[in-house]
C-alpha cells in the first residue's frame, strides 16, 4: 500500500514509517482509551435504564448522562491523541503526554464519591 492511499493523510503524508512496533503500541493506546469510553457510555445507558425502571432521584439520570458524554469526549480525544502520536513518532519527536488521564481520575473519583454519599443517604433514610 503506497503513503497516497493511507488515511489519515494529515498524518501518514508527514516524515518516514516508525518501527512497527511502536506504531502498533500507540495503537494499542489508542483502542485501550475507546474501551474506556465505550464503558462510560455503557454505564451511562445502564444507569438511565435503571432510573426508567423505578422512581429514582434525578441525580442518577443526571450521572448517565454525564457519564456518556465522558464517553464521547474520550473516543474523541483518544483519536487525537493517537493521531498526535503517530505523527510525533513519524517526524521523530516526543509523544504527547496523556493529557485525558488526570480529567479521567479527578472525574471517576467524582461520580465515585457522589454515588457513595447518595448510597449512604438513602441507606439512613431508609433506616430511620
Amino acid at each position: 500500500m503506497s503513503t497516497d492511499d493511507r488515511r489519515p493523510h494529515s498524518v501518514y503524508s508527514v516524515g518516514e514509517d516508525p518501527d512497527p512496533q511502536v506504531s502498533l503500541a500507540n495503537e494499542r493506546t489508542a483502542l485501550s482509551w475507546m474501551r474506556t469510553s465505550l464503558a462510560l457510555v455503557a454505564a451511562g445507558v445502564a444507569l438511565a435504564t435503571l432510573v426508567s425502571f423505578g422512581e429514582l432521584p434525578a441525580l442518577l439520570l443526571i450521572i448517565a448522562a454525564v457519564s456518556s458524554l465522558a464517553g464521547a469526549v474520550l473516543a474523541g480525544w483518544s483519536l487525537a491523541h493517537w493521531r498526535a502520536g503517530e505523527r510525533a513518532l513519524r517526524l521523530g519527536r516526543p509523544i504527547p503526554k496523556p493529557s485525558a488521564l488526570p480529567w479521567l481520575t479527578a472525574g471517576t473519583v467524582a461520580v465515585a464519591l457522589l454515588l457513595a454519599a447518595f448510597v449512604a443517604f438513602e441507606a439512613i433514610e431508609r433506616a430511620g
